[in-house]
């Protein structure tokens, strides 16, 4: 039997020789102890002896036999040490079988308990992105609805847009509310109520369809009131939950949880919709919305101090980690300020632009494709469902970019500009170029390059509120979220417009291609990652 103990770690061992040599390493009488072995030294136990391996090693014995005990240290095989007590003969072969199998019992359970052990961050993470996904896959699938229910309701394509964009409504109020709540409660509090509502409203959505429009506009403004929470909700806990190190990365998975929702629900409502009906499909995604809140609830706490089953080790990484504090002001800088800076204008008008070719593509991609290309829903689906799958990945890509070119000694400035100008430039010409689109899957092609570029984006303004704002970042983020969350409604309404005077959806995507271009030249021209209000 042999182990190898890792520095500072504690394993159980037993030794048999006869040797009482001072002048070697350790080799003993019979017993069972406890081993510290510090300073990258390895401790090796076999049936033979006791060997330590490594430049500089130190090492301790404590027996529990109480017939042997030994203290020694040595360097590159210099050692010395002192024996006191004995034991002897048979005594000795009975103790060394019943520690070995002591010894292995222990070993066994250690390594069973190190396979398990999850860490406590990474349950809250795992739940964030599962939610995430439901926030969005909760989204998609009245995009998928909605052309049966028109078809059913006899809804034309300007109220449709109304219908698309009604979510919205509630949406842009808790914008900003959503963080202050966060702060003040918690995000696990805020996050819960808010799953909860949206699960509800989505129950409720195919009942308020058949009840009245005015009853379904009110249920689906209660569903965005519920989902303007989840942002700031996920910011708060991965705050709180993730060392400074590792923040970035969790924001990643969070995120891509976020947009793979949209790549489960295109698929899955369809199916769900074709096999159960339309209540069926609300039914299904508000379902798994209570499970998660179940485990949400259950599962994790506000902060990782308040947990009860976090490690002493996995805390203190989690503090240590941290290399910036929470700023909390007890008075909000005055508006006019913010507004008078030109940088907070570019990320203003960059996150109007995003939300304005998003939610365009979110809202009626299945409906661009039923009409432009006479696809049935499934096919529909399947062509809307890519691009959000690729963009979960380009996010990714992004970010790591980003990160390498700053520690290769780019400016901040420069970085964030590039990036943003690659989250623009690159769907609006790929918007323009949807016009030459022959076939649906060319027009897919097209606009999975449009929405992975667009995640380039994640890395420009995005990250660039908190370089200019550091200490009102939740502030500003919250007026920009909120008029990116107005131009989405106008973008949504604005399209279904568009197509009922003039049959078409290209110029609509023009107009959207228009202000991307506009937005870029305006950001690369008064962005900066200098810190501007203190």
């Amino acid at each position: 039997m042999a182990v190898l103990a890792s520095p500072s770690s504690r394993s159980v061992c037993w030794s048999h020789s006869s040797s009482p040599s001072s002048s070697s390493p350790p080799s003993m009488s019979s017993s069972i102890g406890v081993s510290d072995v510090r300073r990258g030294s390895k401790l090796r136990i076999v049936s033979g002896g006791l060997t330590l391996k490594g430049k500089n090693r130190t090492s301790r014995e404590v027996l529990v036999s109480g017939t042997t005990r030994e203290a020694w240290s040595g360097r590159d095989g210099q050692g010395k040490g002192k024996k006191k007590g004995g034991g002897g003969g048979g005594a000795a072969g009975a103790m060394m079988c019943s520690a070995e199998g002591m010894g292995r019992r222990l070993e066994r359970g250690q390594v069973g308990r190190a396979a398990v052990a999850i860490p406590e961050r990474t349950k809250v993470l795992v739940l964030l992105a599962v939610v995430m996904c439901l926030c969005n896959a909760d989204r998609v699938v009245m995009s998928v609805a909605v052309v049966p229910l028109a078809s059913r309701y006899g809804w034309s394509s300007s109220f449709l847009g109304i219908v698309q964009s009604s979510f919205l409504w509630g949406y842009l109020i808790s914008s900003v509310a959503g963080g202050a709540l966060a702060d003040r409660y918690g995000g696990k509090r805020v996050m819960a109520c808010g799953a909860a509502v949206w699960s509800l409203a989505t129950f409720l959505t195919p009942w308020a369809a058949n009840h009245s429009t005015a009853m379904l506009l009110a249920v689906r403004a209660l569903f965005g009131l519920a989902e303007g929470v989840a942002f700031p909700s996920m910011s708060t806990l991965l705050f709180r939950w993730f060392p400074s190190s590792e923040r970035a990365s969790a924001v990643g998975i969070s995120m891509a949880g976020f947009h793979l929702g949209n790549v489960i629900s295109f698929l899955a409502s369809p199916i769900i919709l074709s096999s159960i009906g339309i209540n069926g499909a609300f039914a299904f995604f508000a379902a798994i919305g209570f499970i998660w809140l179940a485990a949400w609830t259950l599962g994790i706490t506000n902060d990782p101090r308040d947990s009860p089953r976090i490690s002493q080790a996995e805390l203190q990484l989690i503090r240590a980690g941290k290399m910036d504090s929470k700023m909390e002001n007890s008075q909000l800088p005055p508006l006019r300020y913010l507004l008078s800076k030109l940088p907070a204008w570019s990320c203003i008008l960059a996150n109007v632009a995003n939300n304005w070719g998003y939610f365009v593509l979110l809202s009626w991609m299945p409906v661009y494709f039923k009409t432009v290309y006479n696809v049935n829903l499934k096919q529909a689906a399947w062509f809307s469902a890519v691009p959000w799958g690729v963009m979960a990945l380009s996010g990714y890509i992004a970010g790591a970019s980003s990160d390498f070119m700053i520690k290769s000694g780019c400016r901040i400035t420069s970085v964030r500009k590039l990036m943003q100008s690659i989250g623009f430039i690159g769907p609006a010409v790929s918007l323009l170029c949807l016009r030459y689109a022959q076939t649906p899957t060319a027009a897919a092609v097209l606009m999975t390059i449009a929405l992975s570029l667009s995640s380039f984006s994640q890395a420009g303004y995005f990250l660039n509120i908190q370089d200019i704002a550091p200490k009102y970042a939740g502030f500003l983020h919250g007026i920009t979220n909120s008029a990116g969350t107005l131009a989405a409604i106008i973008s949504t309404i604005g399209t279904g417009y568009f197509v009922q005077w003039l049959g078409s959806f290209q110029a609509f995507l023009t107009l959207t291609a228009a202000l991307y271009f506009g937005t870029t030249v305006f950001y690369n021209l008064h962005a900066t990652a200098e810190q501007v209000f203190f």
